[in-house]
């Protein structure tokens, strides 16, 4: 298990990396062609692997497998969409703060989906984790009412995320995670490039930068962050993970500090040590709730 804990901590860090290189994009690289590109690079270099588990599993991966990676693919697509228009409406702090619910949404999908209900403990440590984004943008939060669209949008969002993730717990029946994913990567990379078709030209000469950014981010929050979370949803609760995905703005604040000299407030500080708090106590639940019960006393011959 540690070594399965070790890999979600790294998929949660890879996924915080997207923020970084967002930042570093240039204006001409339109957002919501970049979320088409960035997918159909993350399909691109996991079908090699997606070829070799067909190979190693004949006959496993059914016309069943492949439409059930529509609905995901169709939720990621509209998560990335939805994201880019509704941060757009918003204040900034506004939209990452509601991006963050995710923890409080995720139940009802996993329950809808799969009929896996919260444990307290898990309940517990979602309440410390979310406090610690609460924290974090108590005093930033803009409330005036011309917000109120975009934040909106960015609570559908987020709903479309959770709802997302909720799938890659669902879906773990699949043979291996990379014939999930290569179909899912697909199916939201042409939903998006659907999208942005409407907005911009995508076939056109890209820039030595653009194509960096492209290829960065398909490659590390795309193939390793939401691959490993996806490969997490298959071996641990679904709860447990979200709260652990909550870890992203604590790796992108350390980060930026470093790349862009954005030097934290105190309230980082605090949000960061309630969300570490909220995932040690939900991987306490999660161990106590792993460990075998006694069993019951026996009566041997001798007893009798």
């Amino acid at each position: 298990m540690f070594l399965r804990i070790l890999i979600l901590v790294f998929g949660v860090y890879c996924g915080s990396t997207a923020v970084i290189m967002i930042k570093a994009k240039p204006p001409t690289l339109d957002p919501v062609l970049l979320a088409s590109l960035r997918l159909y690079v993350a399909a691109v270099a996991l079908a090699p692997l997606a070829v070799r588990d067909l190979r190693r599993h004949p006959g496993r991966f059914t016309r069943r497998h492949l439409l059930a990676t529509l609905a995901p693919g169709l939720l990621l697509a509209g998560h990335f969409t939805s994201w880019i228009i509704g941060a757009n409406m918003t204040q900034a702090v506004n939209a990452s703060l509601i991006v963050n619910m995710v923890p409080l949404a995720m139940p009802l999908f996993l329950f809808l989906l799969l009929r896996e209900r919260v444990t307290r403990g898990e309940a517990l440590a979602t309440a410390v984790a979310v406090a610690g984004v609460a924290v974090l943008a108590a005093n930033d939060f803009d409330t005036r009412p011309e917000h109120f669209a975009g934040d909106l949008v960015c609570f559908g969002s987020m709903l479309l995320y959770a709802f997302y993730l909720a799938f890659g717990r669902r879906n773990r029946h699949f043979p291996t995670i990379c014939l999930y994913l290569v179909p899912l990567y697909f199916v939201a990379g042409t939903f998006c490039l659907i999208a942005a078709a409407i907005r911009v030209n995508p076939f056109r000469a890209y820039s030595l930068r653009e194509v960096l950014i492209i290829l960065g981010l398909g490659l590390v929050p795309t193939v390793l962050g939401h691959g490993l979370v996806n490969y997490s949803m298959r071996h641990f609760r679904g709860q447990l993970v979200s709260v652990f995905n909550l870890g992203q703005f604590v790796f992108a604040g350390v980060m930026a500090y470093f790349i862009y000299t954005e030097v934290p407030r105190w309230a980082l500080y605090v949000a960061a040590g309630l969300v570490v708090s909220g995932v040690i106590l939900a991987l306490r639940s999660h161990v106590e709730n792993a460990r075998p019960s006694p069993a019951p006393p026996t009566c041997s011959p001798a007893d009798d």
